[in-house]
C-alpha cells in the first residue's frame, strides 16, 4: 500500500495538471467537453489522494515501521484512534490531508454547478486545480511522504504526547476545513474577473461557501483553546501564540467580507473592495500555512524548521501579484457608480466595521510578524508578548462590540433623528444602567466595565429586533407569540441566523472578561493541608502513582471545598510519556456557569508524598465555550436554505407548469 500510496500521488499530479490544462483550453475554444473532461479529471485528483491516504492509514494501523512518517510519528503502544490521526500529526501527513480536502472541495462544487454556472466553472476547476498541485507537489518532490528506510525499526518515536488529547483528533480537521473552504470563493472570484462576469453572480453563489470555511475556523481555533486550556496547564486558551494568529488573521477579514457582501448584494456598491477582502482572506489562509510549516516563528503548535518555508512564501507572492494584477485588469469595468448617501446608514456602519477587523487583522498580523522582521534588520529578536496584544487589540474588539449592536439595526440609505431613537434610546439606557451598577458594587476594571455594559447593549438590541419581528408578524398572520417568533426566524433565516451569531459572540466576549479577574495560587502541600483560592478550599487528601501501555500518571486527590461546603473530588495529574520520555500536564477542572477552579500538579515528592499545586479561579470560562454552542446553532440557521412564502414561486422554478401537473417548490 505504501508503493501504490506513492504511484496514487503521482497520478493525482498527473490529473491535476490536466484539469487545469483542459479546463483552460476547453473555456478558450468553447468546447463544452474538454471542459467536462477536466473536471473528470478534477474529481480524479480526489479519488487518487484518498487512496494515497488510504495507503498512509494502513500503515499507520499496521505499524509498518520502515515507512519513515509511520515510525516518526506512531508506536505500537499508542491508542488505535491517535494512530489514525497521526495522518495530519506531522508535516508530510498534513500536506496530503490539506490537498485531499481541497480536492473533495472542489470535487463537491463540480457536482453542484455541473449542469449551472458554465461560464465560470471551467476558471473555478482550474484554480483548485492550482492550488490542489502545489501542495501535491511538495508532497512528492519536496518532503516525500512515502519515504522509506533502510531498515525496520523495532519500535517507532511516536505521537507528540501534547497531541495525545481528544481535541486533537478533531481540532486540525476542522481548522483545515476552514483554512482550504475558503479556497472555494477565492476562486469563484478569480473566475468573474478572468471570464469578465463581474456583476453580483459570483458573490451569490459563495455566500454559503464562504460561511461554512468561517464557521470551521472559529470553531477550529475554540476547539485549539479548548486544548491549550486542556493540556498546556498555563491556565489560559488563547495566548496570543503566532500560530493561534495565523487562524485568527483570515477569519477577521473573512468576517469582514461576510459584512461586506451584504452591501453588494443590497445596494450594488463596495464591488472593488469585495474582491480584496477575499483574496486577501485566502492569501492569509496559505501564509498561516507558512507559519505553521516554515520554522519562522516559535510556537508550541507548529512543526518543525523545514525547507518548505520559502516555496509557501513564493507561492503566497504569486497568488498576490497574480490576483491584484488581474483585479487592476479588470478594475475600469468592476467600480461601482452608486455611491454612499449618508454616512448614518447601514452602509456606512458596515464599511466602519470592516475597516475595523483589518485594522485588527494588521495588528494581529505586524505582532505575530515583529519578532522575525526585528530579527532580519537588527540582528536581535525582540518577542511580542500577550501584553502588546491585549494591550492593542482589546480597545478595537470593544470597538466591534459596539458595531456588532448598532449596525443591523441602522436604516439602509440613512436615518433619521426619529428612527435612531426609537432603536437605541432603551438599550443606551441598559447600557448606561449597567456600568452604573456595576461600578457602584465595587467593578473598576475599565475595560471589563465597558464590555460587560457593551454586551448587554447587543443583546438588548438583539431581544428587541425578534420582539418587534414576532410582534409585527404575530398581528400580520393571526399567530401567537411564540409561533410568529419561531415562523420569523424560519422565513428569514440569513438575517435572524446572523442575529444568533451575534448572540454566540456576546457570550464569548462575556467569557472572555472574565480574564480580567483571574486569581491564582500557588503551595507545596502534604496530606490534610489545603490551598485557598477566594471563598474555595482545596484539601490534599493522597497521590498515587500508576502506569498503562502507553505512559507512567501521577494522580493527586484533592476534595474541592466551597464556604466549607464539600462539592466535588478531582483529579489533577502528570503523565510521562515512556517512548518520548516527555511529561505532560493534565488538569483537574471544577467548572460552573460563574467560574472555573483549575488546578495544576506540579512536583510529586514520594518520600514525602508532598505535592505542589497550582491553582487558578477563572471567572465565566463557561460562557466561553457556550457563546461557540450558540455561534454554531446561528451558523445552521444561515446556512439552511431560503423558505418560499405560500403563493409564492420560488425563482429556481418559475417556469410555466405543464397542464395537468401541480407545481412544486424545490429548495
Amino acid at each position: 500500500m505504501t508503493e501504490l500510496g506513492h504511484i496514487f500521488t503521482l497520478l493525482a499530479l498527473g490529473c491535476g495538471v490536466y484539469a487545469i490544462l483542459a479546463s483552460l483550453i476547453g473555456v478558450r475554444k468553447h468546447d463544452e467537453r474538454l471542459v467536462k473532461s477536466g473536471e473528470h479529471g478534477a474529481i480524479g485528483v480526489s479519488l487518487m489522494l484518498t487512496l494515497a491516504a488510504v495507503g498512509v492509514w494502513q500503515a499507520l494501523l499496521t505499524d509498518n515501521f520502515r515507512m519513515e512518517y509511520v515510525a516518526s510519528y506512531s508506536n505500537r503502544a499508542l491508542p488505535l484512534s491517535f494512530k489514525f490521526t497521526s495522518l495530519w500529526a506531522g508535516m508530510k501527513g498534513s500536506l496530503l490531508f490539506w490537498a485531499m480536502l481541497l480536492s473533495f472541495f472542489s470535487t463537491f462544487c463540480i457536482l453542484i454547478y455541473r449542469n449551472k454556472q458554465r461560464v465560470l466553472m471551467p476558471y473555478v476547476t482550474a484554480v483548485n486545480m492550482a492550488v490542489t498541485v502545489f501542495f501535491i507537489v511538495m508532497i512528492n518532490f519536496v518532503t516525500p511522504l512515502f519515504e522509506m528506510l533502510n531498515f525496520t525499526p523495532p519500535d517507532g518515536r511516536g505521537l507528540n504526547p501534547l497531541l495525545q488529547h481528544w481535541a486533537m483528533v478533531i481540532h486540525p480537521p476542522i481548522l483545515y476545513l476552514g483554512y482550504v473552504g475558503f479556497t472555494i470563493p477565492f476562486a469563484f472570484a478569480i473566475a468573474a474577473l478572468l471570464s469578465g462576469q463581474m456583476g453580483n453572480e459570483w458573490l451569490a453563489i459563495t455566500r454559503r461557501w464562504t460561511i461554512v470555511p468561517w464557521f470551521f475556523l472559529g470553531i477550529g481555533m475554540m476547539l485549539g483553546g479548548k486544548w491549550a486550556y486542556m493540556e498546556l496547564g498555563w491556565g489560559g486558551y488563547w495566548a496570543w501564540d503566532p500560530v493561534e494568529n495565523a487562524a485568527m488573521m483570515p477569519w477577521l477579514t473573512g468576517t469582514a467580507f461576510l459584512h461586506s457582501v451584504m452591501i453588494q448584494e443590497k445596494k450594488n456598491m463596495l464591488r472593488v473592495w469585495n474582491m480584496v477582502l477575499i483574496i486577501l482572506t485566502f492569501t492569509l489562509c496559505i501564509f498561516g500555512t507558512f507559519l505553521t510549516r516554515s520554522g519562522v516563528v516559535s510556537s508550541v503548535h507548529s512543526f518543525t524548521q523545514s525547507s518548505l518555508g520559502p516555496l509557501f512564501l513564493g507561492f503566497v507572492g504569486v497568488i498576490m501579484a497574480f490576483s491584484f494584477t488581474l483585479l487592476m485588469y479588470r478594475l475600469p469595468n468592476l467600480k461601482s457608480p452608486v455611491r454612499m448617501e449618508s454616512i448614518v446608514s447601514r452602509e456606512s456602519a458596515f464599511l466602519l466595521n470592516n475597516v475595523v477587523f483589518l485594522g485588527a487583522c494588521f495588528a494581529v498580523l505586524w505582532g505575530t510578524m515583529f519578532p522575525v522582521i526585528s530579527e532580519a534588520v537588527r540582528g536581535v529578536k525582540i518577542t511580542v508578548g500577550a501584553p502588546w496584544f491585549n494591550a492593542v487589540n482589546v480597545p478595537i474588539a470593544l470597538l466591534l462590540l459596539l458595531l456588532t449592536g448598532i449596525g443591523p439595526l441602522v436604516a439602509w440609505r440613512k436615518s433619521s433623528g426619529a428612527q435612531l431613537k426609537k432603536m437605541f434610546l432603551w438599550p443606551t439606557v441598559s447600557t448606561l444602567v449597567t456600568f452604573v451598577v456595576l461600578f457602584a458594587l465595587g467593578m473598576r476594571h475599565v475595560y471589563a466595565l465597558i464590555s460587560f455594559a457593551l454586551s448587554v447593549f447587543v443583546t438588548h438590541t438583539i431581544v428587541a429586533e425578534f420582539h418587534r419581528g414576532a410582534v409585527a408578524r404575530g398581528r400580520s398572520n393571526n399567530e401567537n407569540y411564540f409561533t410568529a417568533l419561531w415562523n420569523l426566524l424560519m422565513k428569514n433565516r440569513q438575517r435572524y441566523g446572523g442575529y444568533v451569531v451575534h448572540f454566540g459572540m456576546v457570550l464569548i466576549f462575556v467569557g472572555v472578561t472574565g480574564q480580567a479577574f483571574t486569581q491564582e495560587a500557588e503551595a507545596q502541600l502534604k496530606p490534610g493541608e489545603a490551598i485557598k483560592l477566594r471563598n474555595y478550599e482545596l484539601v490534599y487528601q493522597s497521590t498515587r502513582e500508576y502506569t498503562d501501555a502507553n505512559k507512567s500518571v501521577v494522580e493527586s486527590t484533592m476534595i474541592v471545598k466551597r464556604d466549607g461546603q464539600v462539592l466535588e473530588t478531582i483529579y489533577p495529574q502528570k503523565h510521562l510519556y515512556r517512548v518520548q520520555n516527555q511529561p505532560t500536564t493534565e488538569v483537574a477542572l471544577f467548572s460552573n456557569l460563574r467560574e472555573d477552579l483549575y488546578v495544576v500538579l506540579g512536583e510529586y515528592k514520594p518520600e514525602t508524598n508532598a505535592a505542589t499545586f497550582h491553582a487558578y479561579l477563572n471567572p465565566l470560562v463557561m460562557w466561553v465555550w457556550i457563546g461557540g454552542m450558540v455561534l454554531t446553532i446561528g451558523t445552521l440557521i444561515t446556512l439552511l436554505p431560503d423558505s418560499v412564502s405560500p403563493g409564492r414561486k420560488s425563482p429556481a422554478v418559475s417556469q410555466a407548469v405543464p397542464a395537468g401537473q401541480t407545481e412544486k417548490t424545490v429548495a
